[in-house]
């Protein structure tokens, strides 16, 4: 468990690194969120660093012109400290950055905090092909899962 408590020094987001892997998961097992297809994406993570140690994670799973935000996960001393914010924006600007066309995520526990991202709900079909062909919507998220989706502006 990341026992580290937020200091004045603040959390410094940066893209993940194949050496974050087991610091990574471990926050992601920490908050009860799937392991399914996180190696695999890591490329397209970005984590939340503060005092040497991660506090943050948030990935993206890359589906042709679409995405899945997924593993969106603070350590517990650090919530409420805008570390959650900074990692789904950051995503939103990668993925925008990308020419994505539109962000998807699947939730059991925060319908309400991303609607301040842009984000609204949305049902099970009209996600494209792509993103419920991912690990997250075959069956690591339960069927209870709100399902969101963002479209966004391409740059």
């Amino acid at each position: 468990m990341t026992t580290t408590t937020p200091t004045t020094t603040a959390a410094h987001v940066r893209s993940a690194s194949p050496n974050d892997l087991t610091a990574v998961e471990q926050l992601l097992l920490e908050n009860s969120l799937p392991l399914i297809g996180v190696r695999d994406a890591l490329a397209d993570f970005v984590v939340a660093e503060a005092d040497g140690g991660i506090i943050g994670v948030a990935g993206l799973e890359v589906c042709c012109d679409y995405a899945l935000l997924r593993s969106v996960a603070v350590s517990a001393s650090w919530r409420k400290h805008g570390v959650g914010r900074a990692l789904v924006n950051r995503l939103i600007a990668n993925a925008e950055s990308r020419g994505i066309r539109a962000l998807y995520l699947l939730t059991t526990t925060a319908e309400h905090y991303f609607p301040s991202f842009g984000f609204a709900r949305t049902t099970r079909e009209a996600v494209p092909a792509e993103v419920r062909a991912t690990a997250e919507f075959q069956g690591a998220c339960p069927d209870s899962a709100v399902v969101m989706q963002r479209r966004l502006t391409p740059r």
